[in-house]
């Protein structure tokens, strides 16, 4: 196999503003081994998807470095590129990567990206929007915002003081949902339309989700039997996926969904607010390839 082409697009201000620092060593290293690696620090999420779509096209693997914000970008123009992407972890959570068995460590990362088989997933589109992990609305959306307004702060302050202060004024929405089986009217604490089922730096959201299944698991999280005295304790159980036990959790499985809601809520995708509400939210079975770990599972694919 002839050595890999990569474009790493570095974005400066992910996690502590280290980003550059994590990937320079792995560049150096993977152009002693014989690849041809180019470098781009990016400079918006604009510059970013147009990047991404051009080394794609180009044939070459483009490789996200930084949070799940950057590699929902960097997978947006990939996708539309038809191309191959890679992650190396450098933000805040990294939980899309950590739920692809991504590490942070160095000599697994070079491995990976040297060697590492390629797996196709899918992808979900909210609203022309594509998003790896899920979309999510409600009080999980709400502390989104607060955790992107506290950027000051170390990550797991910040994401640790979220949710116990966007329930100081929560109020529950009533959503109206319209999957493939009908449309449903709940009044709900969360709406999670998952494609990786995880995020909020390690949280196991949606357990049941699989990025290659070619459906949406759908979360909803009504009041009925979950009051806000309790939401602090269904928040801590979200950490195991021990919180889908509860009577007023429900899953259900659809290719589509559109969501609306009786007031404003925010529509948090993949760690960053987007639109608004009503949004669509649809997969796109297989529509990106990703490079794994080597020992990850593969799908047959072309790198």
């Amino acid at each position: 196999m002839s050595p890999r082409q990569i474009t790493a697009l570095v974005n400066p201000i992910s996690g502590r503003g280290d980003s550059p620092q994590v990937w320079e060593p792995l560049a150096e290293r993977l152009r002693a081994a014989g690849a041809d690696v180019a470098t781009v620090v990016t400079t918006s999420a604009h510059h970013v998807g147009e990047a991404a779509f051009a080394a794609a096209c180009a044939g070459r693997v483009v490789v996200a470095v930084g949070g799940d914000g950057m590699v929902r970008d960097v997978g947006g123009g990939v996708v539309r590129g038809d191309g191959v992407m890679a992650v190396v972890p450098g933000g805040r959570g990294n939980d899309f990567a950590r739920g692809l068995g991504i590490t942070e460590d160095p000599a697994t990362l070079f491995e990976m990206l040297l060697s590492g088989p390629v797996r196709s997933i899918d992808v979900l589109d909210a609203d022309g929007v594509v998003v790896l992990g899920n979309v999510y609305l409600g009080i999980d959306s709400r502390a989104t915002r607060l955790i992107n307004r506290m950027r000051r702060f170390p990550a797991v302050v910040a994401y640790r003081a979220s949710g116990p202060l966007a329930m100081l004024t929560w109020r529950a929405p009533t959503f109206t949902l319209t999957t493939d089986g009908g449309t449903r009217t709940v009044r709900a604490h969360s709406v999670i339309a998952a494609n990786s089922g995880r995020y909020g730096r390690g949280l196991d959201i949606v357990p049941s989700a699989q990025v290659d299944d070619g459906l949406i698991d759908l979360l909803v999280a009504s009041t009925d039997g979950l009051g806000r005295r309790h939401l602090a304790a269904y928040m801590a159980e979200a950490g195991t996926g021990a919180h889908v036990r509860r009577d007023a959790v429900d899953v259900v499985r659809t290719r589509s969904v559109t969501i609306a809601a009786d007031g404003p809520v925010p529509v948090g995708i993949d760690g960053d607010e987007i639109g608004t509400l009503p949004i669509t939210v649809r997969v796109r079975a297989g529509a990106l390839r990703m490079v794994v770990p080597v020992d990850g599972e593969a799908r047959p694919a072309e790198a």
